[in-house]
This record gives C-alpha cells, structure tokens and sequence, in this order.
C-alpha cells in the first residue's frame, strides 16, 4: 500500500490533497482539536482576515512576527478553516527529533537550512505556492522572548514570493508572548491578538528599480507592514507583548 511506502520527501514535494487518504484526515482532526484547544487558552481572533485572501490561483507567502508556539497553534487552524491549506516553513533542527519529523512532514512543514542558499525549500516553496497553497514564514527565525533580544530578519520569504509569483500577505500577533512568561514552562489561559496588513505585491514597487533592488523593495515593504501592524496592536493593549 501507497500508505506505508510514502516517503518524507514526498510529504514535502507533493500537495497537501495529494497525500494518502488516511493522513488527510488525521491533518483535519489535528487541526479541529488546535483551534478548539487555542480558541479556548487564548482567544484569538483575526482582524482584517480578508487580508489573507489570494487575488489569483496561486497562493501566498504569509509571514507573521514570532513571540511564541502558541501563534502556530492558532493560525494555522485559522487559515485551515478558511479552506486553504497552508504549508509552514520550519529550519531544519527540528527534524533532529523523530517523532517531530514524522509530525511535521504530515501536516505539510517544509524544513529550510538557515543561514545556507536552501534551493531545494525555495522550490519546495515556489511549487506550494503555484498549486495554491499558502506558505507561513516567521521571518525572525525564531522566538522573539524580549524587546531587547537581537533580531535578524531572514529574507528569504521575498524570493520564495517572486519565484512562486505570489503576494506577501503580512500579519502580526500580540499577546502570546504571555502564553508562556519567561522563566515557565506551562502555557497559560491569556487573550490574544492577531491582525492582518493589506498585502504586497511586486509590481506595486515603484518604477525604474533594477531587479535586486525591486526584491529590496519587497521584503523591507512587507517587513514594514509586519512591524506596523505589531505596533499598533502593542498600543491598543499596553504591556501586552
């Protein structure tokens, strides 16, 4: 049977509708039991979600700041829900731990070398994008856990974008940094924001940019969105993070 013969690597090359029946419904299962468990720990809700929409067929790069699993957790259900399926892009030590490899590679995660020109997760990427699916990046590359924390955004998501001929749709979350206060381990029951920036598209970068320069333009418009977005909630809720 296909079922016990698919590798990981087709997990990662194939689409999400192609997998075996049985872990397509273990996928939704999964998914219904995250959104009622996040639903109720953190109550979310996402603001200006039209925002995620695709204006075409192919899907989008969705990139979102990072403070916590938590925000995984709960927008992924979200944009499941909303009848897409989407593939999020998680760096490679994770597939160190065998039983989160086997997990991930199910629920449609493509693993990238960070740090490293990762060709293969870009194509990876770039055929999710082109039949459809949505691609989530943290472009921070990890958990932000404190203002003061250095971060080095990774570009990465603007090539992924212009090869799969894809807009940007940029979101923030506010909130879960709190879900786990440094120093603790366990997840707590707190509320949470999400909220959505109108979207990038290439051809909106102005006129006469060399091609690396209208990448440029890409990445810092759809960081600037992520980042706004971020503030403006951190305003709306103060000491909220």
């Amino acid at each position: 049977m296909k079922l016990f013969r698919y590798t990981r690597d087709e997990f990662y090359d194939n689409a999400m509708r192609d997998y075996p029946a049985v872990f397509r419904g273990f996928y939704l299962v999964v998914i219904a039991i995250l959104f009622v468990f996040s639903k109720l720990m953190w109550r979310w809700n996402v603001e200006n979600a039209s925002y995620l929409e695709p204006e075409g067929d192919t899907g989008s790069v969705i990139i979102c700041n990072h403070t916590s699993m938590a925000e995984v957790v709960s927008l992924v259900p979200h944009i499941v829900r909303s009848g897409r399926r989407v593939r999020p892009i998680m760096k490679s030590e994770f597939n160190k731990n065998p039983i989160v490899r086997w997990f991930f590679a199910r629920v449609g995660g493509i693993p990238v070398e960070r740090g490293t020109a990762d060709m293969k997760a870009l194509r990876r990427a770039q055929h999710a994008l082109q039949r459809g699916e949505d691609v989530l990046i943290f472009p921070e590359g990890t958990r932000i856990r404190s203002d003061d924390q250095p971060v080095e955004v990774h570009g990465g998501f603007a090539l992924m974008a212009q090869m799969g001929k894809a807009d940007i749709a940029p979101m923030a979350v506010c909130g879960f940094r709190d879900v786990t206060p440094e120093g603790k381990h366990l997840m707590r029951p707190v509320k949470t924001w999400m909220r959505c920036a109108p979207r990038v598209h290439l051809s909106d970068a102005p006129q006469g940019l060399k091609r690396s320069e209208r990448l440029q333009w890409f990445e810092d418009e759809a960081i600037a969105r992520m980042y706004g977005v971020r503030d403006e909630l951190r305003r709306e809720h103060p000491g909220r993070r």
